[in-house]
């Protein structure tokens, strides 16, 4: 008998860049069968920089999925009486207007209940239950779709980036079987180019998400500033500084220090909401990979903090995959992994 094979496309189109991961299940493994990344130029030139990504790449499907993020992206945890999912469904149109800050009619609802796999949540009664609810401005899926649909490329799936990091990390552990504690509190910090997402996931279940709009942009300009230079020349120095690295440090540690304070912020909300210490930390992103980073946010938290690679436990193809590439961009493509890794739910 042949395994049945599907492939899904995960297609992170960030600020300064565009990342694909194409993940094929056969049977129950999951192999890396195609990826590219490629810089964005300009805001205009999203499409090109997509269209010049896809071309001399061997993917198997036109079919992607992809995110949206930003302010136009609401996402509230709420305490709600027990009811089905359907019910669930109804009772959040008429409830949304409490929590979001948008016209109901201009977003795109969607609520769904947290499963606690045996984790207690605080303060709930005994008919009540934690949901998660997610609204979206219909303008702005409308925009992702029709970028995603004009150069070709089928949408079978519109996340929101937050979601997308915590099913990388959800897939991590399915490849490698008992590498986490059930029990431990796990934040997933991924520094983009111009937001942070933080993630905070206990036993699996995600307790905790926050954009903060700071990232890496913010390190770059940080450079220029106080170098005198253009913020091209910034970034290039920021990416590989050579003997400048005492100059970079002091340019940019301000900026890093207000990044991971505002993140330590977040740590204790969750830790005086749950009453449970953020036992380890996780970085990915662009602007996760600058190497003062990590040993920053260490000293920050007080805690474990390290960057991962959401392939490494992945099988890749390495006949139709440049994996020197991979491996080198890795810490980079959670979200895109993530993404991807939404076939095994189709």
């Amino acid at each position: 008998m042949f395994k049945k094979q599907r492939s899904l496309i995960g297609l992170d189109i960030g600020a300064h860049a565009v990342k694909a991961i194409e993940l094929t299940q056969f049977g129950n493994e999951v192999v890396v069968t195609a990826y590219a990344q490629n810089d964005i130029v300009s805001e205009g030139a999203r499409a090109d920089a997509i269209v010049d990504m896809m071309q001399g790449q061997q993917f198997r499907t036109r079919r992607v999925a992809t995110a949206v993020s930003g302010k136009s992206v609401i996402v509230r945890y709420l305490t709600m009486i027990q009811m089905s999912d359907d019910d669930l469904r109804n009772a959040v149109k008429f409830e949304a207007d409490k929590y979001i800050p948008f016209d109901v009619d201009e977003v795109v609802l969607d609520a769904q209940r947290l499963d606690d796999r045996g984790v207690q949540f605080e303060g709930l009664a005994d008919n009540e239950m934690r949901v998660l609810l997610v609204a979206v401005k219909r303008s702005l899926i409308e925009d992702h779709v029709g970028l995603v649909q004009s150069i070709g490329l089928q949408p079978d799936i519109i996340d929101v980036d937050a979601f997308a990091l915590g099913n990388s990390y959800e897939l991590r552990g399915l490849m490698s079987a008992g590498m986490e504690q059930d029990d431990r509190v796990t934040a997933l910090i991924d520094v983009g180019a111009n937001k942070t997402n933080i993630n905070v996931l206990r036993g699996g279940t995600l307790c905790f998400t926050r954009e903060i709009y700071l990232g890496g942009d913010d390190f770059t300009s940080a450079v220029a500033k106080r170098l005198g230079c253009e913020v091209h020349q910034a970034e290039l120095l920021k990416r590989e500084p050579g003997d400048n690295i005492e100059a970079l440090r002091d340019a940019v540690l301000p900026s890093i220090d207000d990044l991971g304070n505002e993140i330590h912020l977040s740590f204790d909300y969750f830790e005086n909401q749950f009453d449970q210490p953020v036992d380890d930390v996780f970085l990915s992103g662009g602007g996760a990979q600058l190497p003062l980073v990590a040993d920053t946010f260490e000293k920050i938290f007080e805690k474990h903090t390290r960057h991962w690679d959401p392939t490494e436990h992945l099988r890749v193809d390495e006949d139709n995959v440049d994996i020197d590439a991979l491996r080198a961009n890795a810490g980079q493509l959670a979200i895109a992994v993530g993404l991807a890794s939404r076939l095994r739910k189709d």
